[in-house]
């Protein structure tokens, strides 16, 4: 039977008995080139863009994007307004609306396509309302975070609004 000594004897103790340091947070998702993908539909509702929201923020903490660094703050921000637009004028009844999320390691960017099922509401240019109105900024806090953005027709019905958002992986990265 092994004695008990208190001290330490795994694999983590290095040859001079210092503790090696503990390994990097395991990347979900993220393929060995650093590229990762969320796909998912959501109910065209404010909970379904919250939850939208929220999920997107969860996905990159397993990323190695922790809820708080500038990338998932930016990323977080544009995905609740593109679904917020898409469940204020983009919402047909019985139809969710489509968040996707594409993470590209080497070009240090987030991909962000938020699709809805009417085309007839596209997304104009970005511009500040007046002062006392209290909508109407999404488009512009996008444009401000983005390094572009812009929207497409979705076949066979719809609209894609997507956003490229720059972040390079944090450190310890794939």
């Amino acid at each position: 039977m092994a004695r008990m000594t208190g001290k330490r004897t795994t694999a983590a103790n290095g040859a001079d008995g210092q503790e090696e340091p503990p390994p990097l947070p395991r990347r979900f998702g993220l393929t060995a080139n650093g590229y990762g993908s969320l796909s998912r539909q959501f109910p065209s509702t404010p909970r379904g863009a919250r939850l939208a929201r929220r999920t997107v923020v969860r996905q990159l903490g397993y990323w190695g994007f922790g809820p708080m660094t500038d990338a998932s703050c930016s990323v977080a921000l544009v995905v609740a307004e593109l679904a917020a637009n898409a469940v204020c004028h983009g919402r047909l009844r019985g139809r969710n609306f489509h968040v996707r999320v594409d993470y590209e390691g080497p070009a240090s960017r987030f991909r962000i396509e938020v699709s809805d099922a009417v085309l007839g509401r596209t997304p104009e240019h970005a511009t500040l309302p007046p002062e006392d109105q209290e909508s109407g900024r999404g488009l512009f806090l996008v444009e401000c975070l983005a390094t572009k953005w812009g929207w497409e027709p979705r076949n066979p019905i719809g609209k894609i609004v997507w956003a490229e958002v720059a972040a390079a992986m944090p450190q310890g990265g794939a």
